[in-house]
């Protein structure tokens, strides 16, 4: 009695990204990818999903970029006269974060208003942290922001201002053509490893039918 026909077998190589030549063992081609053993029965539903897979990447390759909000470390420290400090490090925007670092029980952060800052005066304090030794502050208004230190050390300089501005609208290109050129070029630089490893695995199905 013959024997069944075996399956037929087929092997996927799906490739990200690879920057290896080819040297060495064939294994090297695909240090960036993953290799997958299927049958041809279920090469159907790999087709689906590679199909699936390709909207889905390229649906994420066109969402728009998310900037992500500045961190701004201060140097905390007594006896340190911070009245240029802001000048120095802006500018400052909405949405940035102030990270304050200082030594615990040696100093507190206190946000007060115009008046406190200028008398050193903690008394009207909006906040006051002086918890581990570390404070992370959001600059989540466009306003003008007061700290000062309540450890006897603003009236030496521990004390900052800072003030906050909107992200400026992005520059406007020359010409609706040049819009368009600009962003079709960057969305392609930005995303080129992304569409390459998805029509690889849907080339790489397809092949097999």
């Amino acid at each position: 009695m013959p024997a069944p026909p075996r399956a037929s077998r087929f092997v996927v190589v799906v490739v990200f990204v690879s920057g290896e030549s080819a040297r060495g063992s064939r294994l090297s081609w695909f240090r960036g990818g993953v290799c997958v053993e299927v049958t041809r029965g279920a090469m159907a539903g790999w087709r689906m999903a590679a199909c699936a897979m390709l909207v889905a990447l390229v649906a994420c390759a066109a969402l728009p970029a998310t900037t992500t909000a500045n961190k701004i470390s201060v140097n905390w420290a007594p006896n340190t006269n911070y009245t240029g400090w802001e000048k120095q490090h802006a500018p400052f925007y909405k949405g940035d974060w102030l990270v304050f670092y200082y030594t615990a029980g040696q100093a507190d952060v206190i946000q007060v208003d115009e008046t406190g800052y200028n008398k050193c005066d903690a008394t009207n304090a909006i906040s006051n942290y002086s918890k581990g030794r570390t404070y992370a502050f959001e600059l989540n208004e466009t306003k003008t922001y007061y700290f000062i230190c309540s450890y006897g050390y603003c009236f030496g300089g521990m004390r900052l201002v800072i003030k906050t501005e909107k992200l400026p609208p992005p520059s406007p290109p020359s010409s609706g053509k040049d819009k368009s050129s600009a962003t079709a070029a960057a969305f392609a630089s930005s995303h080129a490893a992304l569409f390459y490893a998805a029509a690889a695995v849907l080339a790489a199905l397809l092949r097999t039918v």
